[in-house]
This record gives C-alpha cells, structure tokens and sequence, in this order.
C-alpha cells in the first residue's frame, strides 16, 4: 500500500504515483545495490567461508579473481567463469537451497522498504515488473518472490542432469545482455521500453539506462551519479539498509537498554507503594515513550480509542521487527502480560524484567507444553484483570506478509471468556528487520482495529474464528487480494504455469501453501527450437548446503527466469 502523504519526500515514489497506467510500461530493476543494499554474491561467498565449503585454494583464487575484476583486468565474463569452475559436479537443487538460507540469514533484512513502495506503487499502476540483473536466480528468487515480482531476467551457469557443468550460458544478463533480456521480454509482452523505467545503482547499466525512455538511477555510484546529471536524470539515495552511521548504534543501545532504565526507575513506586503491577505499569508505559524516542519511531495511529475500550482483551499483532515490543510497550501501557519463546528467558537481566512484567515463556517446538505453560494467564485475565498480547504467526516474519496464524490466542480468547483486538503493524520492519541489530529511525503506522466478540466462539468453530480474524489483518494490510489468489491456486492444481517463448526461459517455482508444504519445483528449462534436457537427477556428487533450508508458503503468481540466447 502507498503512502502519498510521504511522497513528496521521495522523487522516484512520486514520479511513478503521478504516472499513466498500463501493462505496456516496463519497471525494470537492478537487483544488488538497488532492490537491496549491497551485494548478495558477496553474502554468498562469506557465508560460504563461513561454512567451511571452499577449500584454502578456492578461497585465494575467488579472491584474485574479485581483485582482478575490481581492478578493471578482467571482464564481468571472466569473473562468472571463474566462479562456474568451482561449481562443477554441485547439484543445482542444493545451490536453490542454499539461496533460501542465505535470503533467510542476510538478504531479506537488506531489502530497502523505499524500493518495496516503489515496486507496489508500479504494480498499482498495472505496470509490468522486472528484475534485470547479472546475478543468478539462486540469489534473486526468495526476494523476488518476496516481492510479487513476476519476471528474473538474469545470468545462468549451465546445468545438465541436474548438476553444474562447470560453464555459463552467454550472452551473460551484463551490459548489452541486459538490453537483449528487456527488448525480448518487450517483445514477447507487447511492452513498449521508450515509456519504460530502469532502475540501477551502477553505470555497468549505463547501455539499459539509455536503452529505456525513463532511466532512474538509484544509489548511484559515482559515475553514474556523474552521467545522471549531465543528462539530467532523475536520481536518488537510498539510507533506510546497510552500513549504519554511528548514531544509529547510539540509538539502539540505548534503546535497548531503556528497558533496564524504565525497570530501575520503577522501583521507588513499588517500595512506597508496595504495588509490584503499578511499578510495572509506570516501566512499561516509560520503556514504550524512551525507547521510540530514542530510535526516532514515529507511530501513525488510527483507532486508537480501540486500545481501552474492551479490557481485560487478548490483543493479537503481526509480528514483523524487534521494535513490535517498544512500539506495544507505548501503545498498551499498563496491566499487560505476554507471551515469549522460552529462550528469551535466558537474555540477563531482560529475561528476569519480562517474566516480573507478566511474560510467559513457552517452547514453540512442544505444543502440548505451552498450552499447560500459558494456563496461568487466563488466570490473570479472569482473577487480575490484565490484557495478554500475543502475536499469532508465532515468530517474526522475515517480510510485511503475515504468515499462518497459530491457534493459542484464540484458546485463550474462549477459555478467558474476553474479546479479541486486533492489532495491524503495517511497517515495524522499516525500524528494525528480522535479523537486523540496528533500529532506524521511521514513521510506523498501527491500526488497532475494533474488539471481536468471542462470546459465540467455540472450540468446534475454532477454524472459522481463526480466519476470519486473519481475514481482519489482510485487509488492513491490503493483502487480501493476494491471499484470495493464493487460494484460487492452490485450489487448483491443473494452473497452468506460465510459459513464455523466444529465449532461454524457466519458471520460478512456486511457493507451496503454508499449511500444506509441498516439494518446490525446479525450473524447467527450455531453448528455443532444441530439444528439451534430459531429466535431472537427483543424486549430488557434492553438495554446497548441509542442512536442507525450509520451505516457502506459496504465492500466487509465477515467475520467469530469462537468459539472453
């Protein structure tokens, strides 16, 4: 969803908001630098390293050859091909694993919430949306299918019978490639790339920036930003992701330990007055004020009498950053108990002042145990009068879409005989992603929507109750439309994939109902005018993942994975 009332302040946002409508017009994105702050090959290699997958010699020689392409000695080709030579004999399923673990551990926290509205602004506009980038599709598919985005044209290593063969595809998805990837996805979907946008951090663009009739450089380099203004192109930066500045660190610490702070300033309240729940109502409320102070979060509420009028309640939120706890500390204030994994208990200090203010903690891997671990709080509700917050998805989300709801709210809702409010956090994860120490300053804004009875609910009922509350959350966060076709896809297991023709294509897979989790698919891929490979096999002569990473919940859209032929 855009916010407009922001996009004065960013010149891109606006551009497009102010724009014409049509399938015909083209936004195409750079991936590293652009789409997310830094680069996902540098991630990879790193995490890699970390692993202990490259031998000593690997190592050095990835090192000379980065050093040599940085340096201008060797090619954007000579760099691939490099990295193609270790890669020989690894299965292509094991290198797709291993992008969903790095998406997981570093990407998706890198993903620049500025580049998310413009993406959502074009496809408001029922623009057709694109990755061009000249990385692979093992880095870009999590976040392209994080972000609805249709079509990857990007570089390939070549794979047969299901393993690298050690070589790339040419042309590469670099330079002029990058040209010959848009002008045949334009000319496959009738897109007319004069009326078309590309957005890129780098001048190695430079050929695809003249190419399109709206170029936008984004984080620009120092050449580009040099050829942006000589040509008078629009341009813009980035500061919401990557490298923090010194006070961005000052604010977090200080954040955090705000709760430490507000716990100590309680204390004279609880030993005059012998009250422990009115020191914890003062330390509550004061952490919620000091520490969105501190980050410079700014909350935009909207139903804000709904937070008093139906207490005692079971407040549920989508939970999306570490600053939900501050941005609820403010919002609740006073008489709240809540609900924890049983590891934050062991943090010193912070653990010791949750479980004082009322926080149960509970072992997600065992659900018979928190069931009888939560007990105690319908006593709360029901003998002391207090509100539980607990966030339903269970575990923060790695993106602003809300996951599969878990059922022990609303137990509690029925056992405790109280409503349910529901509390919609559009963009927590602007302050601080998942994953993400650093807390930025950002304009959060919180629905709280009305209180639902509970009073007709019963456990035979349970699964209704569960959607439609859910039902209440995507439609605050403008989500419903997609979660409809979502259904409609998994409801149908004859869709078609979508296929495409006149270049080397794949289909992205795609993700598998949360509920319901099913095998990923891997691209097919097809030449035009050949035959199609053989099947792949399953057995790996090596691997690069040692563990198998989880699998994705579905999204309703395919995706296309394009290299130039």
């Amino acid at each position: 969803m855009i916010n407009k009332k922001n996009a004065d302040h960013q010149s891109h946002l606006q551009d497009v908001l102010d724009a014409p409508e049509g399938a015909h017009i083209a936004a195409l994105f750079d991936f590293d630098g652009t789409i997310i702050a830094g680069y996902s090959a540098t991630a990879m290699l790193w995490e890699k390293i970390k692993r202990r997958e490259m031998t000593a010699e690997e190592v050095v020689e990835t090192i000379n050859v980065m050093a040599q392409y940085s340096t201008g000695n060797m090619g954007f080709s000579g760099l691939m091909t490099g990295a193609a030579k270790f890669m020989k004999g690894v299965t292509e399923e094991s290198y797709f694993e291993f992008g969903e673990e790095l998406y997981e551990k570093h990407i998706a926290r890198k993903v620049y919430p500025e580049a998310r509205a413009l993406i959502e602004a074009h496809r408001a506009k029922g623009h057709t949306i694109a990755i061009v980038s000249s990385a692979t599709i093992y880095q870009i598919e999590p976040t392209a299918r994080d972000l609805d985005i249709e079509h990857v044209l990007c570089s390939q290593y070549e794979v047969e019978n299901g393993e690298f063969t050690g070589n790339i595809i040419r042309p590469l998805c670099f330079g002029e490639g990058k040209v010959i990837a848009a002008e045949s996805l334009a000319a496959d979907y009738g897109l007319d790339l004069d009326k078309s946008y590309f957005y890129s951090d780098s001048y190695d663009d430079i050929e695809l920036l003249e190419r399109v009739g709206k170029p936008r450089p984004l984080n620009p380099n120092a050449k580009l930003r040099e050829v942006a203004r000589e040509n008078d192109w629009p341009l813009e930066k980035y500061e919401s992701r990557g490298q923090g500045k010194p006070v961005d660190y000052i604010r977090t610490i200080y954040a955090t330990g705000s709760l430490i702070g507000s716990a100590v300033a309680s204390l004279p309240i609880w030993a005059l007055t012998g009250s422990q729940r009115e020191a914890m109502n003062f330390s509550t409320g004061l952490f919620g004020d000091i520490a969105t102070a501190l980050t410079g979060c700014e909350l935009e509420v909207t139903g804000e009498e709904n937070l008093w009028t139906s207490r005692p309640c079971i407040f549920v939120f989508n939970h999306q950053s570490k600053a939900d706890v501050m941005i609820l500390a403010k919002l609740i204030r006073r008489d709240m108990g809540g609900v924890a994994k049983k590891e934050v208990r062991d943090t010193p200090v912070i653990g010791k002042l949750m479980e004082l203010a009322g926080t149960v903690f509970i072992d997600r891997a065992n659900a018979k145990s928190a069931i009888k671990t939560m007990a105690p709080l319908i006593d709360a509700i029901k003998i002391d009068g207090k509100s539980i917050v607990i966030a339903p998805e269970g575990t923060r989300t790695l993106s602003p879409k809300l996951g599969p709801f878990k059922k022990g709210a609303f137990h509690m809702a029925i056992q405790a005989g109280v409503p349910m409010v529901p509390i919609v956090i559009h963009n927590a994860g602007d302050v601080a992603p998942k994953n993400e120490f650093l807390m930025r300053p950002a304009k959060v804004r919180v629905d709280v929507l009305p209180a639902v009875d509970t009073s007709k609910w019963s456990v035979r009922t349970m699964n209704e109750h569960v959607a439609e509350v859910r039902g209440m959350f995507l439609e605050a966060l403008g989500q419903g439309e997609e979660e409809e076709a979502l259904e409609a896809l998994v409801n149908d297991d004859r869709a078609p994939v979508k296929k495409t023709s006149g270049a080397k294509r794949a289909s992205v897979p795609k993700k598998p109902e949360a509920k319901k989790p099913a095998t990923r698919k891997k691209p097919t891929v097809r030449k035009t005018g050949a035959k199609k490979p053989a099947a792949q096999k399953s057995v790996a002569k090596k691997s690069v993942s040692r563990s198998t990473a989880p699998k994705k919940p579905a999204t309703a859209k395919s995706t296309t994975i394009q290299a130039v032929e």
